[in-house]
């Protein structure tokens, strides 16, 4: 499973979720299921947001959680 490390990146920085909504200017819904690892895609335009916005690289974003199945 890839996980967002949307959440962790916030507290690192000491940001809300509420001002990650606000500089992305994305629906507050949305972005909460994308922090739950509740989608199935993300747009690129998406990730660059994140990326700019949160000051970090693609890697620093994503992580691979192996499932039970593996």
């Amino acid at each position: 499973m890839i996980h967002l490390r949307i959440k962790e990146l916030l507290e690192e920085k000491g940001r809300t979720k509420y001002w990650l909504h606000n500089q992305m200017n994305i629906d507050y819904h949305n972005l909460s299921h994308m922090m739950k690892d509740e989608t199935s895609s993300i747009r690129f335009e998406n990730i660059e947001k994140l990326c700019v916005i949160l000051e970090c690289t693609p890697n620093d974003l994503f992580e691979i959680i192996p499932s039970d199945n593996d």
